[in-house]
């Protein structure tokens, strides 16, 4: 769909180690950009942010980017978007007040809110505390792997590939796919 024209696809991977993957900035970035690649319709508004800022001379803050967003996604007659999240628990969770992951629960929220007709998100997480709390009321579907008896199977499959390739005894083997199984927790 995305190559013929009929829909945008934004995907963002949240990486604990890439400091630009970590944060609410780093998501409204790359989304924008991506976007930008994607529609010469979105082309007018960036362009607009960019003379907003000095032309590119002067960073815009997180709400200039958010409205940004905002204006991009209410544009008539566009093509869905679909907003693909991945590993969203890798977003930094400081005790702070307003912690980056803190600010990506309450854009999503908001943008969840806002009911915008040709947006579809889709976000991939462990289930953490705060993401549940904010993210389960306002969900249309959800799959949780962490409940799936497949899954389990599915690491210990993959580990037993891995570990029978060593030069270890069959206790050693044994031992070091029931802890690594164990220890998973689903991921």
């Amino acid at each position: 769909m995305r190559r013929s024209g009929l829909a945008s696809l934004i995907i963002f991977y949240y990486d604990f180690r890439e400091d630009q993957k970590k944060s609410l900035r780093g998501l409204l970035s790359s989304v924008l950009v991506q976007l930008g690649h994607q529609s010469y319709s979105y082309c007018d508004i960036l362009s607009k942010l960019r003379v907003e800022h000095d032309n590119g001379s002067n960073d815009p803050n997180d709400d200039a980017l958010i409205h940004c967003l905002k204006r991009l996604l209410e544009l008539p007659r566009q093509t869905p978007i679909f907003l693909v999240m991945d590993g969203l628990d890798e977003c930094l969770n400081t005790p702070v007040l307003s912690s980056p992951r803190e600010k990506v629960l309450m854009l999503l929220k908001d943008l969840i809110d806002s009911k915008l007709p040709n947006l579809r998100i889709c976000v991939t997480s462990r289930p953490e505390i705060d993401i549940k709390a904010i993210l389960e009321p306002l969900t249309f579907g959800s799959i949780s792997l962490h409940d799936e008896h497949g899954q389990e199977e599915d690491i210990r499959s993959y580990i037993q590939s891995i570990v029978k390739m060593q030069q270890w005894s069959s206790e050693q083997k044994q031992l070091v796919i029931e802890r690594l199984t164990e220890r998973a927790n689903g991921m």
